[in-house]
């Protein structure tokens, strides 16, 4: 990515000093944090969060001052706000032109191991997550050294992607596709992963709905789009399934194939147009 580093957003709330809110990691064993590990990777939900039964509440700012951090961690703060901004940006002008509705901004919360959020106990093993109860994207940016070497997917626009995805579903939440998809889950329970499985795709393609604004902005660079897609690809259900040593079992999706999360990123990346990532629509390229 041609990208220049230069400050902090001013929509990132650093917590990587923090405490987590006084509550600290659930008293597992080794074994134990890989089992919930695994299960996390393969049905998409926090399930460090049966671990701890404390209420959830939002955590306080931090109040701890300057992060102590390597030079490394520094780049990767200074590209998370790069892409952030940018991110953001550009959805202050496609929603309003494409959807007739105006972009609020999100909010990043940067973290280390563990922090709670409203929508459960945030931990860096799980990956990134978009809490639509406090409007926040929360990542622990050792997140990025796992995709690199245990995903095999390295490079910095891999590293936006995952950060668009999930500023994707905050524009979900702007345009009440993920009430919908909640309101339609409680009413048919039996439902949820095919639901799920589409509100993450239509994330994927709205993160190549970005990629297309950096590309006509000359912010893409030779193999940067490979890299998205590498990304994209392994992080599919299927990879993930088959990294924890179990059989393919499409029933137990939640957020899409390697196939599908690359096709819908491509999709909106070849096109720029929000209309087209409606993976809700009847004939959607989605695996039922």
């Amino acid at each position: 990515m041609r990208w220049t580093p230069g400050g902090t957003s001013s929509d990132i709330e650093d917590e990587r000093g923090s405490s987590g809110g006084g509550f600290g990691k659930a008293p597992l064993g080794i074994g134990g944090a890989l089992v919930l590990l695994v299960l996390s990777l393969i049905f998409g939900r926090n399930f460090f969060t049966l671990v701890d039964n404390s209420p959830r509440t939002a955590t306080p700012a931090s109040q701890s001052g300057t992060v102590a951090e390597s030079p490394q961690e520094h780049r990767e703060v200074q590209l998370v706000s790069f892409v952030l901004d940018d991110v953001q940006s550009t959805w202050d002008s496609l929603l309003p032109q494409q959807a007739n509705r105006p972009y609020t901004h999100a909010k990043l919360v940067l973290f280390r191991d563990a922090y709670r959020s409203p929508c459960g106990f945030a931990e860096s093993a799980t990956g990134p997550f978009y809490c639509p109860e406090d409007e926040k994207v929360y990542i622990d940016l050792s997140f990025y050294d796992e995709l690199k070497s245990r995903f095999g997917a390295p490079g910095e626009f891999a590293q936006a992607y995952v950060l668009a995805h999930e500023v994707g579903h905050h524009v979900q939440d702007i345009l009440g596709i993920s009430g919908r998809v909640e309101r339609a889950i409680r009413s048919d329970p039996q439902n949820r992963n095919a639901l799920s499985v589409r509100l993450e795709l239509q994330a994927d393609c709205l993160a190549g709905v970005w990629g297309h604004s950096g590309q006509e902005r000359n912010l893409l660079e030779p193999g940067d789009l490979d890299a998205g897609l590498a990304a994209a690809s392994a992080v599919g259900d299927d990879r993930l399934q088959r990294m924890a040593g179990r059989g393919v079992n499409p029933d137990s999706f939640t957020h899409g194939s390697s196939r599908e999360r690359q096709a819908w990123f491509r999709r909106g990346f070849a096109s720029g147009r929000l209309s087209d990532c409606d993976t809700f629509a009847s004939g959607a390229d989605v695996q039922e």
